[in-house]
């Protein structure tokens, strides 16, 4: 009776170690995609910037929020949450837009960086929350890029 629980014991740790690189975890990947100027005003701006979310998982990943903040050096031109829940399929990619609103001021400090390099080198960054089996995780991420003016176009 004790082998026969003993082997028992001993397949099922087989069959868990066997299943468990199914069940691993691996980080998704937050990519910078795109920033698309929305519109100027005196009062400010309105930006789209365009992040790429890729799951490495063999399953589907739930997203609570996504924080984000747009900066030119060490100005904050933007930030915010977003917090529409939203799922990147396994071995897939979601394109998730964000809405920033840009001050006058903020305004200035791109006009100023575009007037004097012709460029706009700037960075987004912020958090990626995942609900989990075991509750919510957060996933830091920060990416450069830089807005050319004669194109309208950005390089990441």
């Amino acid at each position: 009776m004790i082998k026969k629980i003993f082997v028992m014991l001993i397949a099922v740790s087989f069959m868990g170690c066997a299943s468990a690189p199914k069940l691993v975890y691996q980080e998704p990947v937050v990519r910078f995609n795109d920033l698309r100027v929305q519109g100027i005003g005196l009062n400010g701006g309105a930006i789209d910037v365009v992040l790429n979310v890729y799951n490495p998982n063999k399953y589907n990943l739930d997203a609570v929020k996504l924080s984000y903040r747009l900066l030119i050096d060490s100005t904050v031109l933007g930030e915010g949450i977003y917090d529409d829940r939203f799922s990147v399929p396994n071995g897939d990619s979601t394109i998730v837009h964000l809405p920033v609103n840009i001050s006058a001021a903020g305004l200035m400090a791109a006009g100023r960086q575009l007037l004097g390099r012709g460029s706009i080198d700037y960075k987004v960054a912020g958090t990626l929350t995942i609900d989990t089996p075991l509750g919510e995780y957060s996933i830091p991420y920060s990416r450069t890029g830089r807005f050319n003016n004669l194109t309208g176009s950005s390089n990441y």
